[in-house]
């Protein structure tokens, strides 16, 4: 399941890299779901990446995490675990551009792209179910702690959504927002 949503987005994205009537069409931006009724926004920007380090880190991401949480659904919900993972992916979509959607809805400039809300949302539901995991990164030569990671993921993005110049989806990951606000208020 994972590895099938792993292909699926970086073919995708390798389309929409090439093809920009593609990333044009399925970007998030919120102007054209208010304005012109384009929906399917708030799912397809999460098919196409802003360049191939973006498309490699969410992918990696989800390679790493994934298969936690799928195994975890199998376990506790037998064949729907499959159904409850999904929902959880599609879900960390649209749940993560709620925000963009509300504060850039008269905006027709605004754009955004990338799967990280629903990276996010797998990963700290892996962190949720196994908080005791860890992963290797290279050049880093011992395990880092899922903790950790997670940690590193959230700054990392409340740095980029605060500079906001690369369209990517940064304030996807959720609490990303009180996160910004704290960084603003200390």
């Amino acid at each position: 399941m994972n590895l099938a949503l792993i292909i699926i987005t970086a073919l995708i994205s390798l389309l929409a890299f090439y093809n920009h009537e593609i990333f044009d069409r399925f970007k998030f931006n919120a102007y054209a779901i208010k304005h012109h009724g384009q929906a399917w926004r708030f799912l397809s920007y999460g098919l196409i990446h802003a360049d191939w380090m973006h498309l490699f880190i969410n992918m990696f991401v989800l390679y790493s995490f994934g298969k936690v949480v799928i195994d975890a659904y199998l376990f506790y919900f037998d064949a729907q675990g499959y159904l409850f993972y999904i929902l959880l992916y599609v879900g960390g979509i649209v749940f993560s551009v709620l925000f963009d959607f509300g504060k850039h809805k008269d905006d027709m400039y605004y754009n955004a792209v990338g799967a990280s809300g629903a990276v996010s949302a797998v990963l700290f539901s892996s962190i949720l179910l196994y908080p005791t995991g860890s992963l290797y990164i290279f050049p880093i030569p011992f395990p880092l702690p899922s903790v950790v990671f997670g940690v590193i993921y959230l700054v990392y993005s409340a740095v980029m959504a605060r500079r906001g110049k690369d369209n990517i989806g940064h304030n996807a990951i959720s609490g990303v927002q009180f996160l910004d606000w704290l960084l603003r208020s200390h």
